[in-house]
């Protein structure tokens, strides 16, 4: 392996540092204006280094919030992108591993079904998913949330190709031993997919945070806002007044979860996306 040094390297890690930088400055500023008051945000220049007011402000969006506390609103968020990557990685296992083990007529045809709802995002049915979630009595609850939203065919499709690199012998081996298809799932295949699940899972709870549409359609409680809801909802329209500190505060707490999902997860979700032999 050849070392590099000399000016290509510092250009390297001066373009790097640069870029950190770019991406890590708004942040901080939003950081900063959850910290002050706000007279300091709104009287120019606004300060760079953080106030006195951060247990007041973050007391204040958690407890009080605006249209509702915020740490409700963290709370519905966590049950629908729990629920939803959860649901998502179970359906599909179970999808996947009848397709790629179980022979029936129709495996094939079933599958490219499967696939097929790719092209069937949430936006483009969301009237009739809307009607079906209503006549259920679904609205303004957590199973609302989350059931029209747990079918993944990513995620099917992915672990479909992980299970056909599963050696033959490896199933013939359990089959002598008398494993039952479900004791082979869970005994064998579970254990071997587990870096597979932990990237889905991240990517699929940050899919499940993020969301905006569906959770703006079938809630009106203020209780049962999402924190992404809650964000847009606390900007003001018009010559409306804004509690600035209070929206960067709710904004710095939304940021943290999906963060702390990503760093602690971090190696099962690099050696997930990049292993090819399992």
């Amino acid at each position: 392996m050849v070392e590099r040094r000399g000016a290509s390297l510092w250009l390297t890690h001066a373009g790097l540092i640069l870029g950190v930088l770019v991406i890590v400055f708004p942040i901080w500023l939003a950081f900063v204006a959850s910290t002050v008051t706000q007279a300091e945000i709104v009287r120019p220049p606004m300060p760079l280094l953080p106030g006195d007011q951060f247990l007041e402000n973050y007391r204040k969006a958690l407890v009080s919030g605006i249209n509702a506390p915020v740490a409700t609103m963290l709370l519905n968020s966590a049950v629908m992108a729990l629920g939803i990557a959860f649901g998502k990685i179970a359906i599909s296992l179970l999808s996947a591993f009848a397709i790629v083990y179980f022979r029936f007529p129709g495996r094939r045809v079933f599958f490219w079904l499967i696939f097929l709802t790719l092209m069937l995002p949430v936006e483009v049915r969301i009237v009739p998913t809307y009607e079906v979630v209503a006549r259920f009595g679904m609205l303004n609850s957590h199973a609302g949330l989350i059931l029209p939203l747990i079918a993944s065919a990513t995620a099917t499709f992915l672990f479909r190709q992980f299970f056909m690199t599963v050696p033959d012998e490896l199933v013939e081996a359990a089959r002598v031993d008398g494993a039952r298809p479900m004791r082979f799932f869970l005994d064998i295949l579970l254990p071997m997919s587990r870096t597979n699940i932990a990237a889905l899972f991240v990517i699929l709870f940050i899919y499940g945070w993020n969301q905006y549409l569906w959770p703006l359609l079938i809630t009106t409680d203020p209780q049962m806002n999402t924190i992404v809801m809650g964000i847009k909802q606390m900007f003001p329209s018009g010559d409306d007044w804004a509690d600035w500190p209070v929206i960067m505060a709710t904004s710095i707490l939304a940021m943290l979860p999906p963060v702390l999902v990503v760093i602690f997860m971090q190696k099962l979700f690099i050696r997930g996306l990049v292993e090819s032999e399992k």
